[in-house]
């Protein structure tokens, strides 16, 4: 059996150094996430992209690059991207220009990631916007699922020309508790009933185009008392089984207050991996660990190489041909070509 990579990690600076070579090879890593530490300019980014390749070819280089306040590399020619909502309060106006305009981030969003050398963006957010949520705001693309719904179809359009994969987030809902999982451990009480048919329908109506899916840290009490992110309930059956996805599952963030405490206890990155990988999760995120030596990162592939060993999570031969799913499988632009191509022309002209 390939041996599984499920960990995808970050760095601490704008290149890498002898320990982030290390730790790029061990054989439980399969990405990284960069941040906007990681960024200097394109010619940068795009040398330190090749240095991962040039590392492990198969590693799987993230980001969060999403549009508005989340959005990682601003400037040296990269476009600002609207918020989603921005897409939204179009289509309120304009539903069919507002897919046009949906279609045009997407592509822009991929082809500028891709033609620098990253692989793959979290994006689309598929919460619904409530007007609680400051985590989420205007980061979700409306209130009405089938809105969300069909905003995020064009958008995942987008990023398949420019041959990106997508990630539908944070399932089943994160736009419905006011509590920032980043910070705070979120408690949505209601019913199983109420949020597949509202907060959790795009995840069902986008079943065909959906790649990968970040479950997110908040417990849904009425379901399972374990957060998404560590529930068989919400992953296995819900997600896979009830609406039939079939794509890579990503943990959100583990270094979040809301994956720092399963079952009523404070648990390690080590423990909450197992618990995530376990219950569905094919990849977890380890995230802005590496600064200041990274122990927490080294303790995290001691952990659970260890639990591997011990037989305490047992790897799926099925969750790496998923991570390897996402990898682009068509040559990236050049960045000069990409900026006078007339599909690239053309989507910025449509963006609102």
């Amino acid at each position: 059996m390939t041996q599984p990579a499920p960990l995808i990690l970050d760095i601490e600076g704008t290149r890498l150094t002898a320990t982030d070579r290390q730790r790029l090879l061990h054989p439980l890593t399969g990405g990284l996430i960069l941040f906007g530490r990681n960024w200097a300019d394109r010619a940068q980014l795009a040398a330190l992209c090749a240095e991962i390749k040039a590392v492990r070819a198969d590693l799987l280089i993230c980001v969060d690059h999403e549009g508005g306040r989340v959005q990682r590399f601003r400037t040296d020619g990269f476009t600002h991207l609207p918020p989603m909502r921005a897409l939204g309060e179009l289509w309120m106006a304009k539903p069919l220009a507002a897919t046009n305009a949906a279609t045009a981030a997407g592509y822009v969003l991929g082809a500028e990631l891709r033609a620098c050398g990253v692989d793959f963006s979290f994006t689309p957010v598929l919460d619904l916007d409530y007007g609680e949520s400051s985590v989420i705001g205007d980061r979700a693309f409306a209130r009405d699922p089938r809105v969300v719904a069909l905003l995020a179809k064009s958008l995942m359009h987008g990023l398949l020309q420019a041959g990106m994969a997508n990630c539908g987030k944070h399932f089943p809902g994160h736009g419905f508790v006011r509590a920032d999982s980043h910070t705070d451990i979120p408690v949505d009480r209601r019913s199983l009933k109420a949020i597949l048919a509202d907060d959790a329908a795009p995840y069902g109506w986008l079943i065909t185009a959906l790649s990968s899916v970040m479950p997110g840290h908040v417990i849904y009490p009425k379901v399972d008392a374990r957060a998404a992110c560590f529930s068989s309930r919400w992953l296995n059956d819900i997600l896979r089984r009830r609406l039939g996805f079939g794509g890579a599952i990503f943990s959100d963030d583990l270094s979040m207050t809301g994956a720092r405490w399963i079952d009523g206890r404070e648990v390690s990155y080590a423990e909450a991996a197992v618990e995530a990988l376990s219950a569905g999760c094919d990849m977890v995120l380890l995230c802005n660990q590496s600064v200041d030596g990274g122990e927490a990162v080294d303790a995290l592939l001691d952990g659970l190489a260890e639990a591997q060993l011990k037989g305490r999570w047992t790897p799926r031969e099925a969750s790496e041909e998923r991570r390897l799913a996402l990898l682009p499988r068509t040559p990236a632009p050049a960045w000069d070509d990409l900026m006078t191509g007339a599909h690239y022309m053309q989507a910025l002209g449509l963006l609102p």
